[in-house]
């Protein structure tokens, strides 16, 4: 079918792919905006899983100051080169991950990064939460990990939902950036400061 040149800047404008790939994505689809969106992510996320275990040596730091300096943040985020880093496209997501970091207050990178002390005490806590009911143990093993799984959506950046479109995580994106860039990317460490934080009243 006969694709329209709107349509593929259209769709290039709101996913970032390449236009070539926006073609073959509508062509794939039919002319379905929504599924052509969604095929460029599973290939994004397949091409990024290609990438993972590449080393990333080059990136940068970036400070965001939020909400009239009450609220910093420092993020570094590394990627295989320096012409890469370097890019509009990188320099772009660095700020979109430091604004998620300071509108979102996530704890840590992923969830592998939460201690094991800490998730014992998360696990715990969801337990105790669903005891006294009279559902079935399994049942109730199953409510504990659904709420388990919460905290980590809640306190881990790359399983935040992604501020700027709430329709996919932070995973998500870095997963799409990886496929746009062609370079590993990783979001090594943040720091997040507030005014006044552990100050006494």
């Amino acid at each position: 079918m006969e694709i329209s040149a709107t349509l593929v800047k259209e769709l290039r404008e709101k996913t970032g792919a390449g236009m070539m790939d926006c073609k073959r994505a509508l062509c794939e689809t039919n002319g379905s905006f929504e599924k052509a969106i969604e095929y460029l992510r599973k290939k994004g996320i397949s091409l990024a899983e290609k990438k993972a275990g590449r080393a990333t040596k080059e990136g940068g730091i970036s400070a965001y100051i939020h909400g009239e300096g009450k609220v910093g943040v420092l993020v570094e985020i590394n990627c295989e080169t320096d012409f890469v880093a370097r890019t509009e496209q990188f320099k772009q997501f660095v700020k979109d991950i430091a604004m998620q970091i300071a509108a979102a207050n996530p704890q840590w990178v992923s969830a592998e990064d939460v201690s094991p002390e800490i998730m014992a005490k998360e696990k715990e806590i969801a337990i105790a939460q669903v005891k006294g009911s009279n559902k079935p143990i399994q049942v109730l093993e199953k409510i504990a990990e659904g709420k388990l799984n919460k905290f980590y959506d809640d306190h881990c950046l790359l399983r935040q939902s992604f501020i700027k479109d709430p329709a996919k995580t932070v995973d998500q994106l870095t997963k799409e950036t990886i496929a746009l860039l062609g370079e590993n990317i990783s979001i090594r460490r943040f720091t997040r400061y507030v005014l006044g934080e552990g100050l006494s009243k």
